[in-house]
């Protein structure tokens, strides 16, 4: 019964923590009604809670001491239960990062470099396919290699390296990685935060002379970003800022800090961009150069530029990694080179080995998602700047890296969404086992799965967990090979989704760290983020869709992602962090209401009542719409098509939304005890709802555009009167068999669509649209083959042609929290899962169904079969929760642990 599975900010003995009042959390396998839990530092106690009486499920504030930066911490925790008392008592640590800027005496250094060449293109260059001329050697330039020398005396205890930069890094101590990381210190808003990473570093040093070595390449800084490709958005030089922080025996601590006695010069790479590739040349590496004893004196001197600090953070969350390696499935000899097929769409780079290389070997390596129809090469949807092709020159000779005459090489500083890579420049052919795909992401913990008796239904899962993981790489993207922008109404539709799938909530709040800082003065949110300068000027600069700045249901994720979050978690901080700006732009959206007609009531005579009810409406402006809805695409060229569902569902999603965040809004101000606020913004969410209704539901419950995507979020947001909501759900119905039993949602009400249905009283057409295998649907994706989400249900056609949309967007795969909670039959009842529901579907189509998620208390589970007259159930329940099985007429309370039930089904 002794508590396991210690945590801190929801991780294991972390590095770095961020802040002054960390939680705690344990899982303990006995009904806890109490636990005590004491901090300590060198042998003395900080905080000692003594006994308090509470349940399971963690997250326990600490309120001790003042924590210093930079220190290690042992904490130990004991749970007691009315039936055994006390436990053993059981323990871990965590180490803090250096948590004011006060504690940084280090200089931003800049080494020397020429700036990199500012390319600005528009959304109308990116859909005339214009681009660049000149080839990437010409108009990129190389990362920087730093060195630093300094001196380590006897008895070292601990070292930590706390490093960033304006780009990205590597670093290494003495030769060795300093850390595992790829792509450091990841993606922020820099222009109001950095983060920084700490490290241990303790084993890399040796008494006496030492060095730190960092590469440094542009980034996301001064790199390719977003749609049109455009480089330099945030700044057009690099550098970086680092400290190293060894503590002595004796008590001392030396500070070796970034600053002039810091050495440059360009290194191997011609280049490395995250979107274009990176080129290395093995026979440029300075040999020895990151070990001590290397002669640096012809190398350029680097510059201060200031030490301003007030923008570095610490890193919140696991940093990028590699996470996977995919062995190929085929490789196919083709005139253009060697084409290697992992059989799976995933984000990272190849490592690549050649054996018996001769010097100055050109080794191209290109990237696609999909090949042509006829299996030929075929690059799809990269546009301007991405050209995804990574270069090598090997060395050749012997002794290379994996003995006589083999070298091995994975890029840096870049990554890639693709399923085939094509290989050229061999002089030899690849054998299976000489190239891998190395799998880059946000390094989550994966909580949760999903699977059944059939095998479409789990590739559909599969692919919404392989688009997850490719796209939640260092902030929420879209794409892994066209934007990688963090497009917020992605993310709010997905968000149920990932909580099921990973541990997010590091990942999404320091996301939302970012969301925040990038929130307007007017109170807008942006609808992506980060966002550059370029971004913002761009925006400012163009017309129609281009010009949104915020936008209804993309902008809401600031009420939608916190407040899944705190259901699936009980999390009240993620609230906490991000109340306010809730409330900044409720405020904007009621300024906008109260000061803005929609286009066609400018000017006219309107009753005092509809113009006082138009007066409550966040009903004008440009938005996104129900975007993609298929039946809005068809038949039309996707430039011109896309702006088709925002003209026509806009007015009437916008003020959808903004009921639904006011209500969101009202619980988070009851959950943080604002009760004033609560009860202000229940009563404005009914006002808005009811002003809806009298503007836009007549008395048969029908809705101003027949599209299913509006009458979704209607039913889904109580946007309809309740005495016609089955009038309203009747007509979506209408909609959806008019359609040949295919969906038409769009990416804000896909998510909602199956829910809606159940909820009012037509589970067979959700059924049916789950197993609907003609397109638009998610099965007729899995049937041509796909292994990720697409971006559009036609991004191949059912005659083969290849649209030019992404094969990696998760937000349509919204429908996996569906399969985990009305499949599989396992959903929280209460926030945290502290009362939760297992209600499996036996009629979903499915024989049998498994799935397991990660609670605040353990793993919360179950596995159901069924025959037709009988099902069997599985459940397993984690101490501290309260669950019922409920189905077939059964309500069974389930006891902590394993059980297992039969349920007779009624005869058909």
């Amino acid at each position: 019964m002794t508590p396991y599975d210690l945590r801190v900010e929801y991780r294991r003995t972390p590095l770095g923590v961020g802040t002054r009042d960390p939680r705690f959390s344990w899982l303990v396998d006995h009904l806890q009604e109490a636990f005590e839990l004491e901090v300590s530092a060198g042998g003395r106690v900080l905080w000692a809670s003594g006994p308090v009486q509470a349940p399971n499920g963690g997250l326990v504030a600490y309120a001790g001491e003042r924590l210093a930066s930079n220190s290690a911490y042992r904490w130990r925790v004991r749970s007691r239960s009315a039936e055994d008392g006390w436990s053993e008592w059981a323990a871990s640590t965590f180490e803090t990062s250096l948590l004011d800027a006060s504690d940084w005496v280090s200089q931003w250094i800049e080494p020397a470099q020429q700036d990199a060449v500012v390319e600005r293109w528009s959304i109308v260059d990116w859909v005339r396919g214009l681009g660049p001329d000149s080839p990437p050697d010409e108009r990129l330039r190389p990362p920087q290699l730093l060195r630093q020398r300094f001196e380590v005396g006897p008895g070292v205890l601990r070292a930590r390296l706390f490093a960033t930069a304006r780009g990205v890094y590597s670093a290494f101590v003495n030769g060795r990685r300093a850390d595992d990381q790829a792509l450091a210190p990841g993606f922020d808003s820099y222009e109001h935060r950095i983060s920084f990473s700490a490290a241990d570093v303790t084993a890399a040093l040796a008494e006496g002379e030492n060095v730190l070595c960092l590469v440094l390449a542009d980034g996301w800084w001064a790199g390719r970003l977003g749609l049109t490709g455009s480089s330099a958005q945030f700044g057009t030089r690099t550098s970086a800022i680092w400290q190293l922080h060894v503590d002595y025996a004796d008590g001392t601590t030396q500070i070796v800090t970034s600053g002039s006695d810091v050495r440059s010069t360009t290194g191997p790479w011609a280049y490395a961009d995250l979107f274009v590739g990176a080129s290395f040349d093995r026979r440029a590496v300075p040999s020895g150069w990151d070990r001590p004893g290397f002669d640096d004196a012809d190398w350029m001197p680097v510059t201060e530029v200031g030490a301003d600090h007030r923008l570095l953070v610490p890193f919140r969350g696991e940093p990028v990694r590699r996470v996977l390696e995919v062995a190929p499935v085929a490789l196919v000899e083709t005139a253009g080179g060697t084409i290697v097929d992992f059989g799976q769409v995933l984000v990272g780079r190849l490592r690549l080995r050649l054996r018996d290389a001769t010097p100055g070997q050109r080794i191209v390596i290109e990237h696609t998602e999909t090949l042509a129809a006829d299996g030929s090469w075929f690059t799809n949807i990269v546009g301007i700047n991405k050209e995804q092709t990574d270069v090598y020159v090997t060395a050749g000779g012997p002794a290379r890296d994996g003995g006589e005459g083999v070298e091995e090489w994975e890029p840096e500083f870049t990554f890639h969404g693709f399923r085939y890579a094509r290989i050229s420049g061999l002089t030899a052919p690849l054998a299976a086992d000489d190239v891998v795909a190395v799998v880059l992401a946000s390094d989550l913990e994966q909580t949760g799965s999903f699977a059944s008796s059939d095998l479409r239904l789990n590739r559909l899962h599969e692919n919404v967990v392989w688009s997850q993981r490719g796209n939640f790489l260092t902030v929420p993207t879209d794409c892994p090979q066209r934007e990688r922008a963090g497009w917020t109404g992605d993310i709010q539709a997905f968000v149920g989704a990932a909580a099921n799938n990973a541990q997010v909530v590091p990942f999404l709040s320091r996301w939302l760290d970012n969301l925040r800082a990038d929130q307007l003065p007017d109170g807008r949110i942006p609808i992506f983020s980060p966002r550059s300068p370029f971004d913002a000027e761009a925006a400012a600069t163009a017309q129609g869709i281009g010009s949104i700045v915020a936008a209804a249901g993309w902008s809401d994720a600031i009420a939608v992602v916190p407040w899944t979050l705190y259901e699936r978690t009980g999390d009240r901080r993620v609230l906490e962090e991000n109340y306010d700006a809730m409330l900044r732009w409720i405020e904007y959206q009621r300024q906008t209401a109260a000061a803005e007609l929609p286009p066609a009531l400018v000017g006219a005579e309107l009753p005092a009542a509809r113009r006082r009810a138009q007066s409550l409406l966040y009903n004008t402006g440009l938005h996104f719409g129900d975007w993609l809805t298929p039946s809005t695409m068809e038949g039309r060229p996707t430039h011109e098509a896309i702006g088709i569902a925002p003209a026509l569902t806009s007015e009437y999603l916008a003020p959808m939304f903004q009921a639904q965040t006011l209500t969101i809004a009202a619980q988070a101000a009851a959950v943080l005890g604002r009760d004033a606020d609560a009860a202000a913004f229940a009563a404005r969410a009914a006002e808005v709802r009811a002003a809806f209704a009298a503007e836009y539901t007549d008395a048969a419950g029908d809705l101003p555009v027949r599209l299913q995507g509006v009458y979704v979020l209607a039913l889904a947001f109580d946007m309809v009167p309740a005495e016609l909501r089955a009038r309203t759900a009747a007509r979506l119905v209408e909609l959806i068999r008019e359609r040949g039993d295919r969906l038409d949602t769009g990416f804000l009400a896909t998510p909602y669509l199956l829910d809606v249905l159940c909820d009012n009283g037509h589970p067979d057409v959700a059924r049916t649209l789950l197993w609907q295998s003609q397109m638009p649907s998610w099965l007729y994706e899995v049937d041509r083959g796909a292994t990720t989400i697409w971006e559009a249900w036609d991004a191949i056609s059912p005659d083969g042609e290849i649209r030019p949309m992404s094969f990696n967007h998760y937000a349509p795969g919204s429908v996996d929290d569906w399969l985990y909670r009305r499949v599989a039959g396992i959903r929280s009842t209460s926030p945290g899962y502290r009362t939760a529901v297992i209600e499996p579907d036996f009629d979903a189509g499915v024989d049998e169904a498994r799935a397991h998620v990660g609670t605040p208390f353990g793993r919360f589970a179950v596995e159901w079969t069924r025959t037709d007259e009988v099902a069997t159930v599985t459940a397993e329940v984690p101490y501290g929760m309260t669950a019922h099985l409920r189905a077939g007429g059964v309500d069974v309370a389930l006891e902590p642990g394993r059980s297992t039930h039969a349920i007779r089904l009624p005869v058909s």
